[in-house]
């Protein structure tokens, strides 16, 4: 159990210095050509080239647009997305690995085009991404990587310094990256495609669909929108459709800040690929260059202390920079497919109506724009080389089979350990903006105790295939160790693929459960 520190502001940089449009929830039925579920990159962009073909679109999102993984992003446009090329040509072969180089590439200088054509003021900035190693297992990782550039021809070049004060054994280059403000381009691009004709219904968040004559999509507040096509970018798809996909993705958690170093800011943007893994970019915030760390990724629900992942990163950039202010930080959740390549396309094999994108593996700004191209031409009836390298029904025998074994074993385990797992803890124990996991009336439960503090309690056991939650004490949420799923501290669901709130436990008397410090033996016990 650890107190939250707040030493930096909540939200992203990218959310603090942006002001966006609101728009009203969905208050009647309605119906569209096209329904898009998710205000990200890749709901705003699907949904803008989709107008642009002349259909009706309607865009729903659950809370805020550009409020969910795509605000909460490190923002590097690229297609140097760690080692990937040399294990892309062991398991899909050098065709298919240079396909998706190639639709990376094409995302980004798909970007740029937008950015130029509606003169987006968005902080584009053209630099080379670098890869760097500080052992020598990761310089022949590295090495085996850039063997893969060569045979795939990716412009790009092996080294062995870097500019900052960390001792690199080798580096690895990609030419012509680049990094931007993402909340400020897809303000833009959710404005033009408003100016197309299209709809937004924000505080809209879909549940459900019925697959009759026409998709029936229904929301949370009871309406209906009625559509041909459907598109899913709701970061896990918030509607399955027998695809199995919480059986074939998994979910990691993040952490970022934003800082103004003391030393001079490098240009580029770095990733380490050693443990811990360290990200490193710029950006433009209030008249200056400032810097940001990101890493110390765990799988979602199984992080000890997530508080402590921000005092790492401090520390890090600290040794590394100097550190005269701390800003910003935040966090991100990301899903990764068994084979590490995206889910983009029709939802299941048979069904030619309804398409998901998800599974970015943190590599969301191309990928995002990318899913967004593919599903517009199935949408149109077009077929693409990229189609059957990201479809989301392959299987490759070689990993998905290890990695679907691997993850499910995980899952089990988390079940079973979750249900033997001896708590002890009570309530009194929590101080304001404490939670923990707590033996309550008998059974495991979550407590956190407010700002005013009042004692919110739920049950621990997750709604989607019950797996028991724990305490995120850096974001105050409940996160499942087994498929991701997060809830608020009040079992709200933030994150799929539940879709039903933990079940909240009653306090008869909320004063039976005053704060009582351990130190105190004098104090009354909890109240069973």
């Amino acid at each position: 159990m650890t107190q939250y520190e707040h030493w930096t502001q909540p939200e992203p940089l990218w959310r603090e210095d942006t002001s966006l449009s609101s728009y009203e929830p969905l208050k009647k039925d309605t119906s569209a050509e096209v329904a898009v579920i998710g205000g990200g990159i890749t709901g705003i962009t699907t949904a803008y080239l989709l107008a642009k073909t002349g259909r009706k679109v309607v865009l729903l999102e659950a809370d805020r647009l550009i409020n969910g993984t795509s605000g909460h992003t490190t923002a590097k446009v690229t297609a140097q997305h760690g080692l990937i090329y040399h294990e892309l040509i062991k398991h899909f072969g050098e065709e298919q690995a240079s396909l998706y180089y190639q639709a990376q590439t094409k995302a980004l200088h798909t970007m740029k085009e937008w950015v130029d054509k509606y003169n987006i003021s968005c902080d584009w900035a053209q630099e080379d991404a670098c890869l760097f190693a500080t052992t020598r297992k990761g310089s022949l990782k590295l090495e085996k990587e850039y063997e893969a550039y060569e045979k795939l021809d990716i412009p790009g070049g092996t080294g062995h310094a870097l500019p900052f004060s960390l001792d690199a054994e080798k580096t690895l280059h990609m030419k012509d990256q680049a990094r931007f403000h993402p909340v400020k381009y897809l303000k833009a691009l959710a404005e033009e495609f408003v100016n197309l004709g299209g709809e937004i219904y924000e505080q809209t968040k879909a549940v459900d669909v019925t697959e009759k004559d026409r998709l029936e999509v229904k929301t949370g507040s009871g309406h209906t929108v009625s559509c041909e096509k459907l598109v899913s970018c709701s970061h896990f798809p918030f509607y399955d459709g027998k695809g199995l996909y919480f059986s074939r993705m998994y979910a990691e958690r993040s952490y970022v800040i934003a800082v103004e170093p003391e030393q001079e800011v490098p240009e580029g943007m770095y990733l380490s690929i050693d443990e811990p893994k360290r990200s490193i970019r710029t950006a433009d915030y209030d008249g200056k260059k400032v810097l940001i760390i990101g890493g110390e990724s765990h799988k979602t629900g199984q992080g000890v202390d997530t508080s402590f992942h921000y005092r790492a990163l401090e520390e890090f950039a600290a040794v590394t920079f100097g550190v005269r202010k701390k800003l910003f930080q935040w966090s991100a959740q990301d899903l990764t497919t068994l084979d590490k390549v995206p889910y983009i396309g029709p939802i299941t094999r048979r069904n030619d109506r309804i398409f998901i994108a998800t599974g970015f593996r943190k590599w969301g700004m191309t990928n995002g724009t990318l899913a967004a191209q593919l599903i517009t031409e199935y949408v149109c009836g077009e077929t693409s080389l990229f189609h059957d390298l990201f479809k989301p029904s392959r299987f490759k025998s070689d990993p998905s089979m290890k990695q679907f074994i691997s993850q499910n074993f995980d899952v089990a385990s988390h079940l079973v350990e979750g249900k033997v797992e001896l708590v002890e803890d009570t309530p009194n124990r929590l101080q304001k903006g404490e939670g923990m996991v707590v033996q309550w009336k008998g059974q495991r439960s979550g407590a956190f105790r407010d700002d005013d503090g009042q004692l919110h309690v739920v049950d621990t056991t997750c709604t989607h295939l019950g797996c028991e939650v724990e305490w995120n004490s850096a974001e105050h949420s409940w996160d499942c160790p087994c498929h991701g799923s997060r809830f608020s501290y009040d079992g709200s669901v933030m994150e799929g693929p539940a879709d039903q709130p933990l079940l909240k436990i009653a306090i008869d008397n909320q004063t039976e459960l005053p704060f009582q410090s351990p130190d105190d033996p004098d104090q009354p016990q909890d109240t069973p």
